[in-house]
């Protein structure tokens, strides 16, 4: 008997960025799968796909935004589901990566909870994991299966090309940053400084700029991040950079989390532009101050979700600056 395989492409979302969701679908040219959501009385999350994915490429998508535990929970579950229906192969795509900051062990008796992160998604059934922009590289590691890293680098350098012009530096706001540095500084034909941060190691979201290396002075500058969460390691830097005489200081992260106090941080420190990407829903607060730039990572997404598919390749759309 002869049997013509046939590749079926389905992208479903859960429900914590659906709007990126729907423009990943749009510039794919195909329709989000139809999800059964809902809950328990006692909390417990429920989904349940509303159509067959036998024999499917299923590709589920969820930014690991505030609840984060929940919006953990019901991508691993949507995961389970079409493991258990029959989907030829799940991958699961988070444009942010949820406790991606817990890598390492810097106290006694700490958790690596990024490790666990992703143990339980192997564990749920995804044959293949998508982020944008890790906070580290190494969390790759820490799967046994593909990771596909990819960056907003290109979208983001592409918009601060166009509006900068002059002698530019790309600063760094701590040292485990540089090689972020270097990458956009190769893009935007700029130099390279870093400062100096001191962390407190006990106090999250807490930290000092003590000192920098390099120079600023008569120049654009622009401070660029993974994330930006309580907004301190930028604003931080935005001063330094601008008391020691930058022309005009921008700051690019992919991630705006934007937790309490960033946008009064943001609002109090002489910023000229604050960019991001929509990899994670930005709060009403952030959308209204005409300093912050948000960019869409849908086209990123989409391009890379195709090349998944037709087991094409996903380090050509970015030139290899997705290692």
């Amino acid at each position: 008997m002869d049997i013509v395989s046939r590749k079926r492409m389905m992208l479903f979302s859960g429900g914590a960025n659906l709007p990126l969701a729907e423009e990943v679908a749009e510039v794919m040219g195909v329709s989000l799968g139809a999800l059964e959501r809902s809950r328990f009385a006692n909390g417990e999350i429920y989904v349940r796909p509303n159509e067959s994915v036998r024999g499917a490429d299923c590709f589920v998508m969820q930014s690991h935004c505030e609840p984060m535990n929940d919006n953990i929970m019901e991508q691993l579950i949507t995961i389970d589901a079409l493991n258990r229906a029959s989907a030829r192969r799940i991958t699961a795509v988070m444009p942010f990566f949820g406790y991606s900051r817990q890598d390492k062990k810097v106290l006694p008796r700490e958790p690596i909870t990024a490790r666990l992160v992703g143990d339980l998604f192997m564990t749920a059934g995804a044959d293949r994991l998508v982020s944008v922009d890790l906070h580290t590289g190494q969390l790759q590691g820490f799967i046994h299966k593909p990771f596909d890293h990819l960056t907003a680098l290109p979208i983001i350098t592409d918009y601060l090309t166009e509006r900068i012009e002059g002698p530019t530096t790309v600063v760094s706001p701590d040292a485990g940053g540089v090689k972020r540095a270097e990458r956009y500084a190769r893009f935007l034909d700029a130099s390279v400084a870093f400062v100096y941060k001191r962390r407190d190691p006990v106090a999250h979201n807490t930290s000092a700029a003590l000192d920098m290396a390099g120079s600023v002075q008569g120049r654009h500058v622009v401070i660029v991040d993974d994330m930006i969460d309580t907004a301190g390691t930028v604003c931080n830097a935005a001063d330094m950079v601008r008391a020691q005489g930058a022309i005009s200081v921008r700051i690019a992260a992919t991630h705006a989390i934007f937790s309490e106090p960033a946008i009064d941080r943001i609002k109090n420190t002489h910023i000229d532009e604050v960019i991001v990407t929509n990899t994670l829903p930005v709060i009403p607060d952030a959308e209204s101050l005409d300093v912050i730039q948000v960019l869409s990572i849908a086209p990123i997404l989409a391009e890379t979700l195709q090349a998944i598919f037709m087991d094409s390749s996903v380090s050509e759309i970015f030139l290899g600056e997705n290692a």
